[in-house]
């Protein structure tokens, strides 16, 4: 089968990438501020960004992410904005700061997954800014224990050194490096001793990413470790190692297990459509008579399966989306039945 781009697609990730290569030009002040050493993560990230971008717009052109995806952005500007952006703040404070959707599926998976989350959004929100130039370190005029914070050019703070700032400032990726590498320490555990997981689990869907991951942060951790303990003798080895695997991480998250990174946000807006479903009508089952859903749900679920090409609409009238789990199994026990009774081969 030969497979084309999605034009679409392509054209929005064009567009993303462009818009990043101005963002770096501007915020960067023409290059000015920006690294040459980093040279190499750069443009690693921009194939990310356009790598990522393409994919996740065929993954919202799907008919049910998008009609959750337009739903939530409809209910959120629907003029209950305030309503809903508590709901939204709940929902990130529960399951992105503290993972909750993941730690009912164990202990130490839910530990774990903590860990790696918030390292891994403390190394991004360090990295970015600097690989882009966004940030940068500058030593205050007149002196040399004063560091100068600059934010797209601007001067933005100021620290002296040798204090507890400068040191949580300084060492804020090995801060991320020591959360990840606890993490993954907490899965690998779980890989080789769950019978459960070690049945199903794969090489490049469990422990590649573990593995990278890993490879990252303690290269990371080299890179510092060299400087206050080896004065720089393995510096060469610890820096290309440690590009090489950022590298590789970021080649690889449109199309690997990190790609649940980008997708995982899209969750804030189903925290919206339920709060908004549960609000307002109920469908009701014709069966049983009860409410088993928001109306919302059943009439969008009816939309997306039409648009799909399925027809669930009933000979008598309705939809056998109208049924809940219990009024469908009820119609199926009366198919099978008319069935029987209709090849003879029923007695009763």
């Amino acid at each position: 089968m030969i497979r084309t781009l999605n034009p679409i697609a392509l054209l929005t990730a064009t567009g993303a990438t462009l818009g990043l290569v101005v963002a770096i030009l501007v915020g960067s002040r023409n290059l000015g501020n920006f690294d040459p050493a980093l040279v190499a993560y750069l443009f690693a990230c921009i194939f990310a960004c356009f790598g990522v971008v393409y994919r996740y717009t065929v993954w919202l052109q799907r008919p049910p992410t998008w009609r959750y995806f337009a739903r939530g952005w409809q209910l959120f500007f629907s003029g209950r904005a305030f309503v809903y952006g508590i709901e939204l703040t709940k929902h990130f404070l529960v399951n992105f700061v503290g993972q909750r959707f993941i730690q009912k599926r164990g202990r130490d998976l839910g530990h774990g997954h903590m860990l790696m989350a918030w390292g891994c959004m403390l190394a991004f929100a360090v990295t970015f800014p600097l690989v882009f130039g966004w940030i940068h370190f500058d030593l205050k005029p007149g002196g040399i224990d004063t560091y100068e914070i600059y934010t797209f050019g601007f001067k933005t703070a100021e620290f002296p050194l040798h204090t507890w700032i400068a040191t949580l400032i300084f060492n804020a990726l090995n801060w991320s490096a020591f959360l990840v590498i606890a993490g993954v320490m907490l899965l690998i555990r779980r890989r080789l001793t769950n019978a459960g997981q070690i049945a199903v689990q794969t090489f490049e869907g469990d422990w590649l990413p573990l593995l990278l991951l890993l490879a990252i942060s303690v290269t990371g951790l080299g890179i510092s470790l060299d400087y206050k303990f080896m004065d720089g003798k393995a510096h060469q080895f610890m820096a290309i190692t440690h590009a090489i695997t950022v590298i590789l991480f970021l080649i690889w998250l449109p199309f690997g297990k990190f790609f649940h990174i980008v997708q995982r946000p899209a969750q804030l807006g189903i925290a919206i459509y339920r709060k908004a479903g549960a609000e307002g009508p109920q469908a009701v089952c014709p069966h049983t008579g009860e409410a088993f859903t928001s109306k919302l749900q059943v009439d969008d679920l009816k939309d997306v399966t039409a648009e799909l090409g399925f027809d669930f609409r009933r000979a008598e009238g309705g939809s056998h989306l109208d049924y809940s789990p219990q009024g469908k199994r009820a119609l199926l026990a009366k198919a099978h039945l008319k069935a029987r009774r209709e090849s003879g081969s029923y007695f009763g």
